[in-house]
This record gives structure tokens, C-alpha cells and sequence, in this order.
């Protein structure tokens, strides 16, 4: 990859390789300069106590945007009942909130380089949160599309600027761990979202879930800023449009980019099919179940916690490939038995697709970290862009499949995807032999 022209991208590279001393480096333990002096590096390592406090207030901002988030998704056969929606009509509750983070990424990955990641990363949960308060007052659809879109607007910030703050300030050796808590805090806010608002929706209306699903945000927001270390690698550089366009393109240019923003963009399409129709499918026949049973299906995210936080070491043992491809075929395997009509069979393939969706996210996520030496923040930026495109247009076209040929036809939606994902992982190891290959024939 060429060198950046971005300022952004140049500070942090530069921050990176060689941590700048700052004005009040003499009064910290942890940045004394070395006898040489050149100051160790003193990113956070597994054992510190700032690394624990860096990895619970991402694991607690992951809680806080993925509650507002995905706050309607648990409510969405309670809007259909209550508002006369069919399941297509009440997605876009979902959808349209992952849409406006997808839009919002990139202006807050550029002002997350000229503001600093943590001072983004708060405002933007603050103004989430402010804005899930005005979600229970909605008088028709129209109104709580809009709030939603503005609501996944704000977002933003976290997202674009999480997973670049982690890279500047974790050392290398625990990028992939700390990575993979962060997914796992992503997982329990979607998890706690979908399960707060939906049992209390279920006894007291979808309004009163949505204010339930504001306040549990507040607080992890309120967390999230208490334990955040300051920022020790970042250097503030001025907003560039066009240096900016420049680094975008040069990472759409980077085909392994390319690739694990296809994969980002193919597992959350399955995601979003799945979870956008789900809560319909199990209040109807065959299992007709209650409405707050239904919602408490969403428990089965803490699969998802673990499977996050283990694949780093999945990883490290299978390769990125490898990893890529357990959770290809974890999901698939799910997306099959999910076609039962017996509840138990029903419910393990939901865990299975739970369980390789977020086993493939994490390694497709922390697979950028590692590739974008420069523009870290624009090309988590990218990734999630495609991740939350995968989620709008997965869970969109699965709820009009659902709504046209019931369940089916969203389990189609999520094998369609797991096939192409399968096709990119295929492609990506074959032109890696065939490197191998070249290399050894060179040799000789």
C-alpha cells in the first residue's frame, strides 16, 4: 500500500511507530523515556489496568449503541399488531437505523481524526440517546422512520472511531482479543436491546420498550465515559475532503480490503434476515408461541459473546481463512436447521447462525485493523459501511421473502449470502497458493 497523503492517516501511522511526547509525558509512569531516548512503547498490554479499563468502556459503548440500535427489531411483530404493518413495513424501523450509520461512518471517521476518537465516540452516544427519548412519542411510522434514521445518524461516531481507537492504543499482540470483547459488548446490546424492549413491550406496548431501551442505553454511556483511558497515540489533523476521497480510494483499491468488507457485508445480510423475521416466525404456526417468548429468543446472543471473544484464538490456530470458513459453514449448518418444523431443531440452528455470524464478523473486523496500516479509521469506516448495508438490505429483502413465502424464503436470503461468502473465502485461498506457488518457483 502506498503512504497515506491523508494528515489523519499520516498521525496515525506516525503515532503508531513512533508515540510523539506530549507536554505532560514527565508526570506519567507509563511514558518515561527510555535511556536511549526513545520512549518504550507503552500500549495497552493484557495485565495493565488500562487495558482492563479500555476494554470494559468499549465493551460498554458496544452495549449502549447496540440497545438503541437495534431497539425495535425485538418490537417488530408488536409495531405490526399495534399499527397494522406487515413484517416488510415494520423493518424499517430496523433497517432504516442501520442505514443512517452506514451513511454517517465516514464524516465521523473524519471528524474522530480531527476531534480525537473518545470525544466523538461519547457525543455520539450522548445524541443517540437523547434522541431514543423522543422515540416513544412517534404518533405514526413516518415519524419513527425518521427519529430511527437520525438515531443510526449518531451512531455513528462509535463504530467508525471503536475499532481505530483500539489499534492505536492496544499493542499488537492484544488487538485480536480486545477486538473480539468489543464485538462481544456489540453482541450483549443487541441482545439487551431486543430483549428489554420486547418483554416490556409485551406487558406494557412497544412505547414504554423503547424508554426502556433509552434509559439501559444512558447508563452504559455513563459508564463508557467513566473508565475510557485518554488517548496516548492519537494526533489531531486537520479534515482534507479530498485527502480524504484519496484514502478511500486507495483502500477500495486494496483487493484483501475489498474482500473482508464483501465478507462484513455478506454475514450481516444473513444477520439481518434472520433476526428482522424471526419473532414473527415463532409466534405463528407450528410453534405459536407468546409474544414475550418470542422475545426472549434474542438470549441466544450470548453465543454470540463467547464466540467473539474466542475468535482471535480461532484465528490464531486455523488462520484468518480457516476461521472464515468454520464460520461459514457454522452458520450455513444453522440456516439449515432452522427449516425445521420442530421447536428444539428450530432454536440450535438459530444459535448456529448466531454463533458463525459473529465468529466471521470478528475475524473479517479485526482482519482490517491489522491489513490498514494507514487510515485505520477510514477503513474501519468502509467495513462497517458494508456490514450495515448487509444488515438494511439482508433484513429488507428477508422480511418481504418472509412476508411472501414465509420462513423459507428468509433462510434462502441467508444461504444465498453464506454461498458468495464462501465463493470470496475460496478466491481469497486460491490466489494465496497460487502466491505461494509463484514464490517457490522464484526460489528455486
Amino acid at each position: 500500500m502506498q503512504p497515506s497523503s491523508t494528515g489523519a492517516s499520516v498521525a496515525t501511522s506516525d503515532a503508531l511507530a513512533r508515540p510523539t511526547p506530549r507536554p505532560d509525558d514527565r508526570h506519567r509512569p507509563d511514558s518515561r523515556r527510555a535511556a536511549d531516548g526513545i520512549r518504550p512503547d507503552d500500549r495497552h498490554r493484557p495485565g495493565q489496568r488500562s487495558f482492563r479499563r479500555a476494554n470494559l468502556a468499549l465493551f460498554a459503548a458496544g452495549i449502549a449503541t447496540f440497545v438503541l440500535l437495534y431497539s425495535t427489531q425485538g418490537l417488530l411483530p408488536v409495531l405490526s399488531d399495534d399499527l397494522g404493518l406487515t413484517p416488510g413495513q415494520a423493518s424499517w424501523t430496523a433497517s432504516v437505523a442501520t442505514l443512517g450509520l452506514a451513511l454517517g461512518l465516514l464524516p465521523a471517521s473524519a471528524l474522530s481524526d480531527r476531534y480525537g476518537r473518545t470525544a466523538v465516540m461519547t457525543a455520539s452516544t450522548l445524541a443517540a440517546a437523547a434522541l431514543a427519548l423522543a422515540l416513544p412519542f412517534a404518533p405514526d411510522l413516518t415519524t419513527l422512520v425518521v427519529l430511527r434514521a437520525l438515531q443510526g445518524a449518531a451512531l455513528a461516531g462509535l463504530p467508525a472511531t471503536a475499532m481505530a481507537y483500539l489499534a492505536e492504543e492496544v499493542h499488537p499482540s492484544a488487538l485480536a482479543s480486545a477486538m473480539g470483547l468489543y464485538v462481544a459488548g456489540n453482541s450483549i446490546g443487541g441482545m439487551g436491546g431486543r430483549l428489554v424492549s420486547g418483554w416490556v413491550a409485551a406487558g406494557f406496548g412497544w412505547r414504554w420498550g423503547l424508554a426502556a431501551s433509552a434509559v439501559l442505553a444512558l447508563l452504559a454511556v455513563l459508564a463508557f465515559r467513566l473508565l475510557i483511558p485518554a488517548a496516548r497515540h492519537f494526533t489531531p489533523a486537520p479534515v482534507d475532503p479530498r485527502a480524504l476521497a484519496r484514502t478511500v480510494g486507495r483502500h477500495l483499491r486494496d483487493p484483501l480490503l475489498l474482500r473482508l468488507y464483501a465478507l462484513g457485508l455478506l454475514f450481516m445480510a444473513v444477520f439481518g434476515a434472520v433476526y428482522n423475521t424471526v419473532g414473527y416466525r415463532l409466534i405463528a404456526a407450528p410453534f405459536h408461541l407468546p409474544e414475550s417468548v418470542a422475545a426472549s429468543i434474542f438470549v441466544v446472543y450470548l453465543v454470540g459473546t463467547a464466540t467473539s471473544a474466542a475468535a482471535g484464538r480461532l484465528a490464531g490456530r486455523l488462520g484468518r481463512r480457516g476461521a472464515l470458513y468454520v464460520a461459514i459453514g457454522t452458520t450455513t449448518l444453522g440456516l439449515l436447521l432452522s427449516l425445521a418444523d420442530s421447536l428444539l431443531p428450530a432454536l440450535l440452528g438459530l444459535v448456529l447462525i448466531t454463533a458463525g455470524f459473529f465468529a466471521g464478523h470478528a475475524t473479517a473486523s479485526s482482519a482490517v485493523g491489522r491489513t490498514a496500516t494507514e487510515g485505520r479509521a477510514q477503513a474501519s469506516a468502509l467495513y462497517l459501511i458494508a456490514y450495515y448495508l448487509g444488515n438494511s438490505l439482508g433484513g429488507t429483502i428477508g422480511a418481504d421473502a418472509y412476508h411472501a413465502t414465509g420462513w423459507p424464503g428468509a433462510a434462502t436470503v441467508g444461504l444465498t449470502a453464506m454461498a458468495l461468502a464462501a465463493g470470496v473465502t475460496l478466491y481469497a485461498t486460491h490466489r494465496a497458493h497460487a502466491g505461494a506457488r509463484t514464490a517457490l518457483r522464484a526460489a528455486r
